[in-house]
């Protein structure tokens, strides 16, 4: 058993500090431009969509799909997990504060990726038994013909059943019978049992009440969340402009804020603001998707302009607050990690209350975000075995959220992050083989953007008329200059990252130019 966990943990870092941790930031730099920075243009129609339409009692969702906010809703509820208020934490502890902002450049190139990701699950989504389906395995398996696209489709699901379904429920569910225990004392089996019995009870009523409890539940621990993080920066008020000063003061020289022994670089406040940002906004991983090609839109890139609020909203909001909390109360130092970090940091602001504070949102968090990856295996499950298979699927997740209760095995944790970064691969296999599709989409026309065009085929919304679809060989040449442009900025100076136009005379940028 060592052996084998050795062998996971090796490989997860391999896969997660070097090659995905590249990929996934590529792939969002080269979506930045092949959209033209549709995160920033499309920015004000995205809250305009998504705040001017939140219903806590919309219309019921059904085979048909649901509302738009209520696909939102059940992508930010799996977003924002257990990550907001422990990842931040360890991003800080083990990259320095400098980490928050590469965090943030993240998010920002994965606006971008979330817009493709979104529109494309949109646009190849499908009906099976009678009811929409959409996720990744249909835009892989169109842009992929044949035996190689089915069988990259295929993986995409074992993953993705295997990683959220299965063993990250075990995760999160660990996590709410830890954090109780903790807090109140309580046994863990009995908050198994409960979870497992609501989640059951959730999970039971199908689509309809996923999407009636997220569209409740997300906006409710959203504000209590941060409320409670206002109260607490309130407290510390005149800490707050120092704390912003250590996290860009930090982003590029990390001695100047911790000292010349503490052994953070910039290449490591890089490296892990980077990787718990892209692990907690999940763009372009392939989960959120699920939820997005549900929604009851005119335009499939209208949806992918309410996703990219997703991101924003799990990385600029929540765990932009999060670390706020954590530089102002004096705890970063303490050699506290982890959740322990973020429950000492509330703890010194509200005594004791700010342990039970923790607790609670823990609670709603990591729910919501069970109810998120039950229905993203699902869809899946779905795809693999019909709609015959959903019922043995729940009772399995049930089963496995109080066995997780219970347990802390380190090789199924491990597992659950070596297969939460293989189902990365397909996805962006597929996302990339159909880039060509997604710019057209946000061209600039009057009215409202991404409104669809008279005689539009549906099947393909996103087609270029103007000219031919670009090949694949130039998108993917063109992700890899975006990748060693990126790591050669890791390896030597951060100045070298920003002035990435530097790109805009080569050949492989002119002819993107000539794309859109």
């Amino acid at each position: 058993m060592s052996f084998l966990e050795s062998l996971v943990s090796v490989a997860n870092d391999y896969l997660w500090n070097y090659f995905l941790l590249f990929l996934l930031c590529g792939a969002g730099i080269y979506f930045t431009f092949r959209l033209r920075f549709v995160q920033v243009r499309r920015f004000g129609q995205s809250c305009k969509e998504v705040f001017g339409k939140i219903r806590f009692s919309g219309k019921k969702a059904g085979d048909d799909g649901m509302s738009s906010f209520q696909s939102l809703a059940t992508a930010v509820a799996a977003q924002v997990g257990t990550g907001n208020l422990a990842g931040a934490a360890t991003a800080i502890v083990m990259g320095g504060p400098g980490a928050i902002f590469w965090m943030w450049l993240s998010a920002f190139f994965g606006m971008a990726t979330i817009f493709a990701e979104a529109s494309l699950a949109q646009a190849h989504r499908t009906q099976k038994d009678g009811a929409v389906i959409g996720g990744p395995v249909y835009y892989i398996k169109a842009a992929f013909k044949g035996r190689f696209g089915r069988v990259l489709a295929v993986l995409f699901s074992v993953f993705i059943i295997l990683a959220l379904g299965f063993m990250g429920n075990m995760v999160q569910a660990n996590s709410i019978s830890s954090a109780f225990a903790t807090a109140f004392g309580a046994n863990k089996l009995v908050v198994g049992i409960v979870i497992a019995v609501l989640a059951g009870f959730v999970f039971i009523g199908g689509i309809r009440r996923i999407a009636s409890l997220t569209e409740k539940i997300v906006p409710f621990m959203a504000v209590v969340y941060i409320l409670g993080c206002a109260v607490a920066l309130a407290f510390h008020a005149g800490s707050i402009g120092d704390a912003f000063r250590q996290i860009f003061v930090g982003a590029f020289s990390p001695t100047a804020v911790l000292g010349g022994a503490c052994g953070i670089g910039v290449q490591k406040a890089m490296r892990y603001g980077v990787a718990r940002g892209l692990f907690s906004n999940e763009a372009g991983m392939g989960s959120t998707p699920h939820a997005h090609a549900l929604a009851q839109v005119e335009h499939p890139c209208q949806q992918g302009v309410v996703a990219m609020m997703g991101v924003f909203i799990d990385t600029f909001v929540v765990l932009t607050l999060t670390a706020l909390v954590i530089l102002t109360s004096g705890q970063y130092g303490s050699g506290a990690d982890g959740i322990e970090l973020t429950q000492a940091a509330f703890t010194a602001t509200f005594g004791s209350f700010g342990n039970s504070f923790i607790a609670i949102c823990l609670l709603f968090f990591a729910f919501s975000t069970i109810v998120g990856w039950f229905f993203f295996g699902q869809q899946n499950i779905v795809y693999l075995f019909g709609k015959k298979a959903v019922l043995p699927y729940a009772l399995l997740v049930v089963g496995f959220i109080v066995l997780g209760s219970l347990l802390k095995l380190e090789l199924v944790w491990s597992l659950a992050d070596l297969f939460n970064g293989l189902m990365v691969i397909p996805n962006l296999l597929g996302l990339l083989a159909l880039s060509g599709s997604a710019p057209a989409s946000t061209a600039t026309t009057p009215g409202p953007p991404c409104s669809p065009r008279p005689k539009r085929d549906r099947s393909d919304p996103f087609h270029n008329k103007k000219g031919p679809r670009p090949r694949l060989w130039s998108r993917a040449l063109f992700c890899f200059l975006a990748v060693a442009y990126f790591c050669a900025s890791c390896r030597n100076s951060t100045r070298r990252i920003l002035p990435l136009m530097v790109l805009g005379s080569s050949s492989t940028n002119s002819t993107i130019r000539g794309y859109l």
